[in-house]
């Protein structure tokens, strides 16, 4: 695998905490340049000069930490272009200041809590992709409750799901309930069941309605795909 290759399928590790998606293939990266000697230039861009800095903050930082672990990368520059708060965001990376040093006086704390809440977000929205074919089958929401996660049959959606569960430390291993609680890891009860999976749909909705939003404000924005977006899809 050449080079820059490795620095792309690195930086498709990076997800934007809101939508849930790797930043390569929603066309967040607009180049990516690497030297014969290891030296990566790594540019991002988002859908509007307004998008949220604690959002653009988390995944400049991202890509900068995917990057630098790279074992042939000898030095690493990635910044945000065409953003409001681009000069705070860039340099507060570069320094490794985390968020609330490079927001001085303007944030209150840095963040892991934003992480989480999202991550647990995207928890909610696969469990509603994995929990699909039983309720449209006619599976009753409480016998759903019942089921563990080796009751699932194999799927990339089951795959994805377990991979959020456990970035914040939910059960994953066979005998997990399948409907969790995202805050404590505890089953959802039967009678609770209808309701939490209802919650699941409209996460599950609501993320896949912000994803288009923005993947057409970005390609009203700039008409060139991103780097490494046309190799993944």
């Amino acid at each position: 695998m050449a080079e820059r290759d490795r620095v792309l399928d690195a930086l498709g590790a990076v997800r934007d905490p809101e939508l849930d998606e790797p930043i390569t293939t929603l066309g967040f990266v607009s180049t990516c340049v690497v030297s014969a000697a290891g030296d990566v230039v790594v540019r991002l861009r988002l859908p509007t000069y307004f998008c949220a800095p604690n959002f653009a903050f988390l995944m400049v930082a991202d890509a900068y930490d995917v990057v630098s672990a790279l074992p042939a990368v000898r030095s690493v520059d990635v910044a945000l272009e065409d953003h409001f708060a681009a000069g705070q965001i860039n340099a507060g990376v570069a320094a490794r200041a985390g968020f609330v040093a490079s927001f001085d006086g303007e944030a209150a704390a840095e963040l892991d809590e934003l992480r989480r809440t999202f991550v647990a977000k995207a928890v909610l929205a696969g469990t509603d992709q994995v929990c699909r074919p039983f309720v449209a089958s006619g599976t009753d929401p409480v016998e759903v409750a019942g089921l563990t996660i080796g009751d699932v049959p194999p799927s990339a959606e089951l795959d994805r799901l377990l991979r959020r569960r456990a970035e914040i430390g939910l059960p994953i291993g066979p005998d997990a309930p399948l409907l969790v609680d995202v805050g404590t890891g505890e089953a959802i009860a039967a009678p609770a069941a209808a309701k939490h999976l209802g919650l699941a749909r409209l996460t599950r909705t609501g993320i896949e309605a912000n994803t288009g939003i923005c993947r057409g404000m970005l390609r009203h924005r700039y008409t060139d795909s991103g780097a490494g977006e046309e190799e993944q899809g």
